[in-house]
This record gives C-alpha cells, sequence and structure tokens, in this order.
C-alpha cells in the first residue's frame, strides 16, 4: 500500500512537472522556423500551470521498470502537448465554449480563435516530432491511436453528440474510457515501453491506467458539481448547465464518489507485482479522488 500521504505526492507530482517543463521548453526552442507570435500563443497553454499528471504516469512507470525515468521524457512530452492540444481545442466555442482555463483566459479569449486552433494543431504534429525522437514505432503508433478516432478525438465526439441525451452506465464508461482514459493509459504504457517493459509489466500497467482513468473522470465530474470555481480555475456546473452526462448526473453524488473509490482501490491493486517501488504511482490514484481541481 502506498505510503506517501497527500503532500508528499504534490511534492512528487510538482517534482516531475519540473522536470518535463525542462524538457518542454528543450524541445519548444528546437521548432526552428515557427512564427515566434504563434510560438507564444503555444507557450501560454503549455505553460499555464497544468498539474503534468500524464507525463508524472510516463515518468513513474519507466522508473519502476528500469530504475529511471529519463529514457521516458519524450512520451512524457509528446503526451503532454497532446493533452494541451486537446485542452485548447475543448474551451473553443464550437466545442466546450469555456473562457478560463486554470484561472486564465482560455487561448481562444487570451488571443483568437483561428490562432487557438492553429496553436492546437502545431502542439499535436509536434507532439509526433518529438516521440518520434525515442526511436520506438511502436510506442508512436500507440499514443496515436490513443489521442485518435478510437480513442480521445472519439470520444469527446461521443461526449458532444450525448448532450441531452439519456445513455446507460456502460455507455458513458465507454465514452470516458476514449475521451479520458485512453491518454492516461497510453501515458503508462508509452513509459514503460521505452523502458523495456516485458509483457506482464505492461499488462499489470495498463490494467492501473484502466482504472485509474475512470477514477480521474468520475473526480473531475464530482468536481464540477461542488468544486470550488477559484481553485479549479473555472466555473463550475457547466456539465449540467449543457446537460453532458456525468456520473453524478447518472447514479448522484454519492454512489459516484464510491465507484470512484473503487476505481482507486483496483488501480492500486493492478500494481501489486511491482513493490514498494510502485509506492508513488498508487499514491497518485487516491490522490486523484482526493484534489480539489
Amino acid at each position: 500500500m502506498g505510503n506517501l500521504g497527500l503532500s508528499t505526492v504534490v511534492e512528487y507530482l510538482e517534482d516531475r512537472a519540473r522536470v518535463t517543463d525542462a524538457a518542454l521548453e528543450f524541445y519548444l526552442s528546437t521548432w526552428e522556423g515557427a512564427p515566434e507570435s504563434l510560438r507564444e500563443a503555444i507557450r501560454y497553454s503549455l505553460f499555464a500551470g497544468g498539474k503534468r499528471l500524464r507525463p508524472a504516469l510516463a515518468l513513474g512507470a519507466a522508473e519502476i521498470v528500469c530504475g529511471h525515468y529519463s529514457v521516458a521524457m519524450p512520451a512524457a512530452c509528446a503526451i503532454e502537448m497532446i493533452h494541451t492540444y486537446s485542452l485548447i481545442h475543448d474551451d473553443l466555442p464550437c466545442m466546450d465554449d469555456d473562457d478560463m482555463r486554470r484561472g486564465k483566459p482560455a487561448l481562444h479569449r487570451a488571443y483568437d480563435e483561428a490562432t487557438a486552433v492553429l496553436a492546437g494543431d502545431g502542439l499535436q504534429a509536434m507532439a509526433f516530432d518529438t516521440i518520434a525522437d525515442a526511436g520506438n514505432i511502436a510506442a508512436v503508433k500507440e499514443i496515436a491511436q490513443a489521442a485518435g478516432v478510437a480513442g480521445m478525438v472519439g470520444g469527446q465526439y461521443i461526449d458532444l453528440q450525448g448532450e441531452g441525451k439519456d445513455l446507460p452506465l456502460e455507455d458513458v464508461q465507454g465514452m470516458h474510457r476514449m475521451k479520458t482514459g485512453a491518454l492516461i493509459r497510453v501515458s503508462l504504457r508509452a513509459g514503460a515501453m521505452l523502458a523495456g517493459a516485458n509483457r506482464e509489466q505492461l499488462e499489470n500497467l495498463t490494467q492501473y491506467g484502466e482504472h485509474l482513468g475512470l477514477a480521474f473522470q468520475i473526480a473531475d465530474d464530482i468536481l464540477d458539481v461542488v468544486g470550488d470555481d477559484a481553485e479549479m480555475g473555472k466555473r463550475s456546473g457547466m456539465d449540467e448547465a449543457r446537460r453532458k452526462l456525468t456520473y453524478p448526473g447518472l447514479v448522484g453524488l454519492e454512489e459516484a464518489k464510491g465507484l470512484g473509490r473503487e476505481s482507486v482501490e483496483m488501480a492500486v491493486s493492478a500494481l501489486v507485482a511491482f513493490g514498494l517501488e510502485a509506492d508513488p504511482l498508487r499514491d497518485i490514484a487516491r490522490f486523484v479522488m482526493e484534489r480539489n481541481r
């Protein structure tokens, strides 16, 4: 069982965020020929202060497989670029129409809609330029699939099409495995693959990622009901206003919390073969349900 404690998990995530930010700065500096104003727009969103959860998972998976995380840095940075592009596009008026992101005006508000679209497009393209540096085609392919039509993009499409409709819980869970879970799962798998993980290690980390992704989405849905706007850096209550398919809306707030806790414990159980070395990942799973933003 994990024993880091909430404050230490936050410190762990902050440490991994620092090394990820340094690597992102390096990659950004290598983008020769990019218009400087477009680079600034990308920087505005890429360094807006996110938790860097996905990079931390990629680095953490590599560390428990081979003892050090540096081999997974291309995957960590590529996945964070993809995640950031998805947030930029999600905020657009044609999507979720959010004016704020992480306590700042969304990119299309700080700049304009065309710049936001192109910044997102640029981040997605350069993510694959970044992961290509690792020289692992299997990891590149998995990241592409997780971000694409059978993963994050497909899940977002289903989410938008489902607004105002009634779907069974199983369908909503399937949507969130695509929209949210796919990128979380591939963070772990890609990090482990670059570290030389064997089949059993990959399977255990995949199961952990599946359950963690579900817990993360449930926590997000709960925060939209009970969260504080100032702490979250965006408006709460928007899921209900848009009639989105959420866990509190489907099963009620208390049952949603129970589903989240159950998912966390299943995630933790998936790591038993890794021993104490996996404690940071166990505690990240618990942190996901305890966070306030």
